[in-house]
């Protein structure tokens, strides 16, 4: 689509260079076209009407300039691995295309007027600037989706839904001339500036459409997009303004000036590539490093710089580090009661004291088998061995 109106212009120009008589035209030649370009090709070389350099090399610099964005977001789509980001490559790519147009259509202001090129410009102009704000208006509506579930439509669904809302404008424009050139059998090229506007007339609201959702897209949740809903936003109000300046102009500034019909191919030229830069720079270029960065890595915390907030060590239980058979189980206190009551009268008989001894503090120092020591060691503790004792902290054996 945007190659359309490119191709259409080299093919004027080859028919016209082979149709003019080159003594006519060498005979007036502006200052700066020497390269053999005639009329009505002069505005593109002529240093006398500078506006006409100026646009021309602003023109080619955005086309070359959305063309190497193109090319770079196709070879390094493949390390796009986050469908959040995939998601938006496809209504990128389908900007820069229309971009690209914005770009091409702007040489069709820079040649003089006939019926074939008024019909391009008629076509073309609001198709290119709805797709434009088509692709805008989808990007709103993914960025609002990520800001409040965290997810997103898919990248082929938002470019079907910009191609949709772009082709109603297509539909509009046809009726237009269809309307006026065929059936009421006017000139092309005749048409008032205000019916070019009212023309228009959805293009704007596909503009505002789209500031509407960047701005509920920067009410997200989620703060992560939240810089690409403010690119967004800057884009459709720098949009906006350029459009209100531009219809402005057209339709009452060149009549308060008294440059009705000779400024009116400048004015929309020059709005033809002011819209292009600003969609390229203010939208395209963040929103491609956007999808092409990749995400930051986890940095690993350095211990070793005490400017950094201590963080929480994860807490363990050393005893996951001992083996089984080295830890330390609770104690059965009932077990080895009686074994241990009946050793302890036997041996106060022996001794002859028959004075009651303390038993509970006693026993409580007595090594007493659990089940699990008596597992690990191949089997249960026969009655008639009596333990012996651990040592205390003095070293020194209880019994």
């Amino acid at each position: 689509m945007a190659f359309f109106p490119v191709l259409l212009l080299l093919l004027s120009v080859v028919q016209r260079g082979s149709s003019q008589d080159p003594d006519e035209d060498t005979l007036a030649v502006p200052r700066g076209c020497g390269w053999g370009l005639v009329r009505p090709y002069t505005l593109l070389c002529d240093l006398d009407s500078v506006w006409g350099v100026a646009v021309e090399s602003a023109a080619a610099g955005g086309a070359l300039a959305a063309i190497l964005l193109g090319l770079i977001i196709l070879c390094r789509l493949h390390h796009v691995s986050e469908a959040e980001k995939r998601s938006g490559v496809g209504p990128i790519l389908l900007l820069l295309l229309g971009i690209l147009g914005l770009f091409g259509l702007s040489f069709a202001y820079l040649i003089e007027r006939d019926e074939q090129l008024c019909l391009l410009r008629r076509a073309l102009w609001g198709l290119l600037f709805a797709l434009c704000f088509s692709c805008l208006l989808v990007q709103g509506v993914r960025l609002r989706r990520l800001g409040s579930e965290r997810r997103s439509p898919g990248g082929c669904t938002l470019t079907g839904l910009a191609l949709g809302l772009s082709a109603v404008q297509g539909i509009i424009a046809a009726e237009w001339l269809l309307l006026t050139v065929l059936r009421e059998g006017r000139a092309a090229c005749q048409y008032l500036p205000l019916d070019f506007s009212l023309a228009c007339s959805y293009v704007l609201a596909l503009l505002l459409a789209a500031l509407g959702a960047a701005s509920f897209a920067l009410c997200g949740k989620t703060r992560q997009w939240r810089c690409n809903a403010v690119w967004l936003l800057s884009a459709c109000l720098l949009s906006l303004l350029l459009w209100v300046a531009w219809v402005g102009f057209y339709l009452y500034g060149n009549a308060w000036l008294g440059r009705s019909p000779d400024w009116d191919d400048p004015a929309l030229a020059i709005a033809l590539v002011a819209q292009g830069w600003l969609l390229l720079l203010f939208h395209a270029v963040p929103e491609a490093h956007s999808c092409l960065c990749s995400p930051p890595q986890p940095s690993a915390p350095d211990y070793f710089d005490t400017s950094q907030a201590p963080s929480r060590m994860r807490e363990t239980s050393f005893d996951e580090d001992i083996p089984l058979s080295h830890r330390q189980f609770p104690e059965n206190q009932g077990y080895g009661f009686d074994e241990n009551t009946a050793g302890l009268r036997s041996a106060g008989h022996h001794n002859g004291n028959t004075a009651p001894r303390p038993s509970a503090p006693f026993r409580s120092n007595v090594y007493q088998p659990t089940e699990m020591t008596m597992i690990l060691n191949g089997g249960a503790v026969s009655s008639h061995i009596v333990p012996s004792a651990p040592p205390t902290y003095t070293g020194r054996q209880l019994w």
